[in-house]
């Protein structure tokens, strides 16, 4: 493909080769050297092009997705956008956050959480002019298999789209048959098809359930601490929330006054904590006792490589007393927004009514649609048992890279599942709050893990890793053992 841009110009100016080639580009778009319409070479044919690394011309062009600059057409190509910005000089160029979807859309995501803006204005680029964020990004987008992907898409595509049209509010039949089967084989779920409805991603499914379960003025009990958006929830509806300690084997069992109860007992979030096998039959007594219900939130623990697994509540569960909920975002991509829970029987039908009065028409029915394939097909379970490998060297890297460049500094909790590292704080809350804001300066956010608890307790902190290749996250380390001789 013949296609010229001045990159030798920019490769003067600018010290890293994708920032180079996202100016040039840019350049070219302004000045009318690429006009809208033009079509861009493929990531590989750029690299041949100008002898770069298909990550640098990945990442530049990322970011000139992210500015508006280029859109890509699914099997077509890349090419420049009928309208542009307008030019800035100081253009952003570091920094932002963006996720490609394993069907070629791009997305652009805040590079931080809206609960903690402050971290991101506080934030300065490191020697690389990158900021390396620690905070939840979802699952490596690298990693995933986006032959199959597609393929499952392009099934759904060419299928009638009758059923489609007429989808009920629990959503695809298949895709529910297809993660009935699933939990029966790898949860030990009894569940029908019947018993799972879908949701708009897990949140939608707790904010929703919420509603049904807690009246104003009602009690239920969270962990402590606990995931914030369940917190949020209890709240809207008015509910009274009663903070359950939590220690190394989880959720204290406690003979509490309350309906409801919410629980991550696979991998108690965010500490990792797993809950005892005494500790799961001691809340299925509570709730038969107590006439209550038990939400298990089963976020990430499908991405477990090391212990021994142990049956989920539901799994245990005789009395119809537990609500599971699982999600595909955190085990495929953050914008595969599908959520489900399995439902007892009495629940069923009162929660896709209320359903239905959100979204009479299930949202992603295409995608629904291909995630059945998917599954059916044994593409997600090949694609779990990748992902457990990966993750589990990531762990293992970042666990390593922080003792011997952070010593005394935190305590990690032992985890063998999951996406995220729970880190107490070993020093001073002072110097915790110091460290906190010399990483910033050097380039490095992660999550204060206080935001999670509902009352007062020691310093932690929170590091994702699974968006993070592992030069990107021993880096992060290194800046953080800087900033701690910083200070």
């Amino acid at each position: 493909m013949n296609f010229s841009i001045p990159l030798d110009a920019h490769s003067e100016q600018y010290r890293y080769k994708y920032l180079a080639l996202y100016h040039a580009i840019r350049s070219a778009v302004h000045d009318g050297t690429l006009p809208a319409g033009t079509r861009l070479p493929s990531s590989r044919e750029m690299a041949q092009i100008y002898g770069l690394s298909r990550g640098s011309v990945a990442h530049a062009y990322d970011l000139l997705h992210a500015e508006g600059y280029i859109h890509t057409t699914i099997g077509s190509g890349t090419y420049v956008a009928a309208v542009i910005p307008e030019r800035k000089e100081s253009g952003s160029k570091e920094g932002i956050a963006v996720s490609l979807s394993p069907w070629g859309k791009r997305v652009t995501e805040p590079a931080l959480p809206p609960e903690e803006p402050a971290e991101a204005s506080g934030a300065k680029p490191g020697p690389d002019g990158t900021v390396i964020s620690f905070m939840d990004a979802g699952p490596s987008v690298s990693a995933f298999p986006q032959a199959e992907w597609k393929s499952a898409l392009a099934w759904a595509a060419r299928e009638k789209q009758d059923g489609i049209s007429v989808m009920s509010p629990a959503g695809d039949p298949e895709l529910r048959g297809a993660i009935a089967a699933y939990l029966r084989r790898s949860r030990g779920i009894a569940a029908d098809a019947e018993q799972i409805c879908l949701f708009n991603g897990s949140m939608q499914a707790i904010m929703l359930l919420t509603q049904l379960m807690l009246g104003e003025g009602e009690r239920a009990v969270l962990e402590d601490p606990c995931f914030h958006g369940i917190s949020r929830a209890v709240a809207a509806c008015g509910g009274v929330a009663v903070p359950g300690a939590v220690d190394g084997d989880g959720l204290i069992p406690r003979d509490w006054d309350a309906r409801v109860l919410f629980v991550t007992p696979g991998r108690q979030f965010p500490t990792g904590a797993v809950l005892s096998p005494a500790r799961r039959q001691a809340l299925l007594a509570w709730a038969a006792a107590r006439n209550a219900v038990i939400v298990e939130d089963d976020y990430d623990t499908e991405l477990r490589w090391g212990g021994r697994p142990l049956e989920p509540l539901k799994a245990l569960d005789r009395d119809e007393r537990v609500v599971y909920i699982g999600s595909f975002s955190k085990t495929m991509f953050s914008a595969l927004r599908i959520g489900y829970a399995v439902l007892p029987r009495s629940l069923a039908g009162p929660a896709v009514r209320a359903k239905a009065l959100y979204e009479p028409v299930p949202p992603a029915r295409l995608e629904q649609r291909a995630l059945a394939r998917f599954m059916r097909r044994g593409d997600y379970e090949r694609h779990l048992r990748r992902m457990r490998r990966i993750y589990s060297a990531k762990h293992e890297l970042f666990r390593q890279a922080l003792e011997s460049e952070l010593p005394g500094l935190f305590s990690l909790r032992p985890a063998d599942a999951g996406l995220l590292v729970f880190a107490e704080w070993r020093r001073s809350p002072e110097e915790y709050e110091a460290f906190r804001e010399a990483a910033r300066l050097r380039g490095v956010v992660f999550r204060d893990g206080g935001i999670y608890r509902l009352s007062p307790g020691l310093p932690a902190a929170c590091f994702s890793l699974s968006h993070l290749e592992n030069d990107r996250l021993l880096e992060g380390v290194y800046r953080m053992a800087r900033a701690w001789k910083d200070i």
